[in-house]
This record gives structure tokens, C-alpha cells and sequence, in this order.
């Protein structure tokens, strides 16, 4: 058995997942160990058992923490949440890789790091920019709400679920 490839999907006490991106998953061995605490409580299981001289558990697929813990109102301003924003794409050109942050009105010239004035930008992009002002994304930045950013998150799920997991990530295998 390799044990590595069975991860299990967290779930606050709502059952709903802890985050959609990165998802939110716990390696087996640090579930076994959250279960004995009486942490987690199963929801659903792989096929798979682990042993130990004296106790045999299957392997927890899905899990769910026993004391709900708060999610936050705003959306919290992070790279990869201004990565999701702009669906990882230069903001510029549409380029999908080697992405870095660009400030729209540099910070030379009074710009701040805020929702507002920061984009995703491919290199080359953000060095053809420099300083300048006159070199304007397509959309305009803006802090994205809750649910736009969730939406978001679904649709950058990995493409290799468990089916156990399914349930609980509201996600359209029809697309």
C-alpha cells in the first residue's frame, strides 16, 4: 500500500471545506494522529488500513474537525488570491506563466500594495512596464468579493478527486 496517496479532505464542523485552493488536505499520518486526539470525526474512508502491532484503522477519506472554526468575511490579500483574481493570467499580454506581481501605479510614482493597484504580470511584461504609467491592464483591479473568489477557487480544484470527496466540494464534473 502506498500510503502517500491517501490524503483526507478537511472539513470545518459545517462540513463544508476548510479551502478550495489550495484544498484543504491532511496527510494520513497526521489524521491518524488528529483522530486519536479527538480532534476530527470520520465522514468517509478508503479502503486502505494502516496497522500497528495491536490496532488496525482504515484509512479516513474525509474528515471533519470537531470545534467549527471561524471563516473570515474579507477576502484576505494574498498572492495567490490575486493569482485566483486575475485566473492566473497576465493582466497584460494573457500569459500563463511565470507570473509576479505588478504594481499598476508603481510604488515610485505614490502607487500602494492593495487590491486596487496590483496585478498578475509575466515577467517580461512587468520588466516592459518598469515605471511607466501608460501601460494599462485589461480589467481594472479590484478587491473580489467572498463568493467571487470561492467560485474561483472550484474552478482551480486538482484534477485527480476521490470520489469519497465529491459531496463536499460542490463541484460540476460536466465541465
Amino acid at each position: 500500500m502506498h500510503t502517500a496517496a491517501h490524503p483526507a479532505l478537511v472539513l470545518n464542523a459545517d462540513y463544508r471545506p476548510l479551502s478550495y485552493f489550495p484544498l484543504s488536505l491532511l496527510s494520513w499520518k497526521g489524521t491518524v494522529t488528529a483522530m486519536v486526539k479527538g480532534h476530527l470525526t470520520v465522514v468517509a474512508e478508503y479502503d486502505e488500513v494502516v496497522r500497528s502491532p495491536s490496532t488496525e484503522i482504515r484509512l479516513p477519506s474525509v474528515v471533519a474537525l470537531r470545534d467549527y472554526m471561524p471563516v473570515g468575511k474579507r477576502v484576505a490579500f494574498t498572492r495567490n488570491n490575486v493569482f485566483l483574481r486575475d485566473r492566473f493570467r497576465c493582466q497584460y499580454c494573457g500569459e500563463e506563466t511565470k507570473l509576479t506581481f505588478d504594481h499598476v501605479v508603481p510604488r515610485s510614482r505614490g502607487g500602494d500594495t492593495s487590491w486596487t493597484n496590483i496585478v498578475a504580470a509575466c515577467d517580461p511584461c512587468n520588466l516592459k512596464k518598469g515605471s511607466r504609467i501608460d501601460m494599462q491592464p485589461m480589467k481594472v483591479p479590484r478587491e473580489p468579493t467572498a463568493r467571487e473568489l470561492l467560485a474561483l477557487k472550484r474552478a482551480f480544484l486538482p484534477k485527480q478527486l476521490h470520489a469519497s470527496w465529491l459531496n463536499f466540494l460542490e463541484v460540476d464534473l460536466a465541465a
